[in-house]
């Protein structure tokens, strides 16, 4: 790395109580337009391993193993051009922070569900093969899996997140947008690029994984943007998934029954 790829000294907002989005703010570094590439570069390379990674063994091995490798190999390189910087996405969780994870799982699962039907209703879906998978799977399989969603769930987090820093960053600095129309544009780039990054799950249904997905990315960044902390909107993404998973193998016992 070249002494421009550097990160410069913290800005003074790292005393701040209230932090703001981070790198964004310049703590705990500004990222030169080089380092800013390794990093999106890195979650490429994460989500082309989440994508496309054989691992053999049971299928809940290679949901952990490329798990993390998707969050992992982003948060390696954030931390090699930005010491200090995990230390600012990821926070201890508080009862406060639990508690607006729980709330805003609740809400996705509903919204979730709502939008589900209204696009079903007007053209054709496809399910997520995981949800046969876990129904055709004995307990201890099943408990495997879900264990196994913790780190791709973060993974998803990271993805989403690294991408809203470097879109906020960006709009600020290059496009000389405000701190809240950058915002904006972040969530909003960042939320469709998640929504595609399933597209082959969904069987390349575009209409499906931008109404659905996109709007459930959305939701689950709500508790990010509060508290600028991924642990607390990872918390949410982890408890949505667990719920609309396990509903979905409720709902197939009782069909089966």
């Amino acid at each position: 790395m070249s002494s421009h790829d550097r990160p410069t000294n913290p800005a003074p907002s790292a005393t701040r109580p209230d932090p703001d989005f981070p790198l964004y703010d310049g703590t705990p570094a500004r990222l030169s337009g080089g380092a800013w590439a390794a990093v999106i570069g890195a979650v490429v390379v994460g989500a082309a391993c989440d994508l496309l990674l054989p691992v053999p063994g049971p299928d809940w091995l290679g949901i952990a193993v490329r798990g993390v490798l998707f969050g992992g190999i982003p948060l390696l390189v954030l931390h090699l051009v930005a010491p200090g910087v995990l230390g600012r996405l990821f926070r201890r969780l508080t009862g406060r922070g639990f508690a607006l994870a729980v709330g805003v799982a609740a809400l996705n699962v509903v919204v979730t569900f709502v939008i589900g039907a209204a696009v079903s209703a007007a053209a054709d879906v496809a399910a997520n093969p995981m949800g046969g998978e876990l129904a055709a799977e004995s307990g201890s399989e099943r408990a495997a899996t879900f264990a196994a969603m913790v780190p791709q769930l973060v993974g998803e987090e990271v993805f989403t997140i690294v991408l809203l820093l470097a879109v906020l960053t960006a709009g600020t600095s290059l496009l000389h947008l405000s701190r809240r129309s950058a915002l904006v544009l972040a969530v909003v780039v960042s939320s469709v690029l998640f929504a595609l990054l399933h597209l082959p799950t969904y069987d390349w249904n575009v209409i499906q994984c931008l109404a659905i997905i996109g709007s459930a990315r959305v939701i689950l960044l709500v508790p990010y943007l509060l508290t600028k902390n991924v642990t607390v909107s990872a918390t949410a993404h982890v408890l949505n998934d667990w719920t609309l998973f396990g509903l979905g193998v409720l709902s197939a016992a009782a069909f089966v029954s």
